[in-house]
């Protein structure tokens, strides 16, 4: 077994994973099937912040080129492992999605006998976009959880802390020695950035471009009377601001998560700091009551918001990052994090340990595309 990058054989690295969020722990579960234990560093608690607070909604082919086949790959994954682990366990069932536009005006609906019969709003448009063999969803934060606690089967453990730098060699090529957590050095042959937007700390430490975020809000509605697994992108004209695009995912428990109201604000140092904007949290439930008397006469169990990682190029930055041996990034998933947990876990385990991946061409998503304009800081 060998860590890649340059680096000789090492019996069993030391392998610290900075971020105890989804993409941090799907990598620690993938190492722990193959026997190899890691160290996840959170400095709050795991699946805290935007693993905590996505939507957890899944597609099989709502993605195109090297992303398609991740996602894809992805998609089959998080199917096997209900099946391993029990599908309540993470929250997981397939789902029928539909796109549905209304108006924000009442009486203007025309029937559709594709929209389920809780969704009684003003509906003027709709089309099937998915269905059971196509369309899933996943309960992010269970999911998150069990792979912390599956990996912890295999010698996974998680260090509560907050990364403060990497320590490297002085050779002509750095290597990773250790990873600095509260200023204390915690050695290690491997390091993983996969701390979402915060990853843009990394840029600091490793040659690595600057990752961004955009905030999301959500609202999670208990709704008056039971919703059918129907989950919607709508389109509703006629509201304050023009048009709102609110997405609708009712869950296994019988609670419905509304999201949408993006803003594009500065990622705040702290995680633990984030707040929703009432006003946005406001806008979804009054949208959630346009699409479902259900959802109007329900109450609302949480008012959240998180940020959503973004790459320079929108495509997720996975694998090795050039000019340091043995360091490594997961990140700028954006929307598509949760899906695309699983593959970005089993695909970077594989980069760690054999240097290679056949699951999924990786090179799109290789770091080094950012290498040349970073490279001569590290020669």
């Amino acid at each position: 077994m060998s860590t890649h990058n340059g680096s000789s054989a090492v019996e069993t690295p030391r392998i610290v994973i900075c971020g105890g969020g989804i993409i941090g722990c799907a990598v620690a579960y993938y190492l722990a099937k193959r026997g190899v234990p890691s160290t996840v560093v959170e400095r709050g608690t795991v699946a805290c912040a935007s693993s905590g607070k996505a939507g957890g909604f899944l597609a099989l082919d709502w993605n195109s080129g090297a992303a398609g086949q991740l996602a894809e790959y992805s998609y089959g994954l998080h199917a096997d492992l209900a099946k391993e682990l029990g599908a309540e366990r993470l929250g997981y069932r397939t789902v029928s999605t539909l796109a549905v536009s209304l108006s924000s005006r009442p009486g203007r609906s025309k029937p559709s006998a594709k929209v389920p019969g809780w969704v009684n709003g003003s509906v003027v448009g709709s089309k099937v976009m998915g269905d059971d063999t196509s369309t899933a969803q996943v309960h992010p934060e269970k999911l998150t959880k069990a792979f912390m606690e599956e990996a912890g089967r295999a010698g996974a453990k998680v260090q509560h802390g907050t990364v403060t730098g990497i320590k490297l060699s002085q050779d002509s090529t750095p290597r990773v020695e250790g990873v600095e957590v509260d200023g204390e050095v915690l050695p290690a042959d491997v390091v993983v950035i996969a701390m979402g937007p915060w990853s843009k700390q990394a840029a600091a430490w490793l040659p690595l471009p600057a990752v961004g975020g955009q905030k999301a809000h959500s609202v999670i509605i208990q709704p008056s009377s039971p919703v059918t697994p129907h989950c919607l992108f709508t389109q509703i004209s006629g509201t304050a601001d023009g048009q709102a695009e609110p997405e609708l995912y009712p869950r296994p428990d019988g609670s419905v998560y509304i999201c949408g109201e993006s803003d594009s604000v500065g990622v705040p140092d702290d995680p633990l700091t984030i707040q929703p904007r009432e006003d946005a949290c406001d806008k979804l439930e009054a949208y959630a009551g346009m699409v479902s008397s259900s959802l109007k006469d329900g109450s609302t169990v949480t008012r959240q918001a998180c940020y959503l990682p973004l790459s320079p190029d929108g495509t997720p930055l996975i694998g090795a990052i050039p000019h340091v041996d043995g360091a490594f990034v997961a990140t700028g998933h954006s929307c598509w994090g949760i899906l695309n947990s699983h593959a970005t876990g089993a695909c970077l385990a594989d980069l760690i340990l054999d240097g290679t991946c056949s699951r999924v061409d990786m090179k799109a998503f290789s770091p080094s595309r950012f290498a040349s304009r970073k490279a001569t800081r590290w020669h």
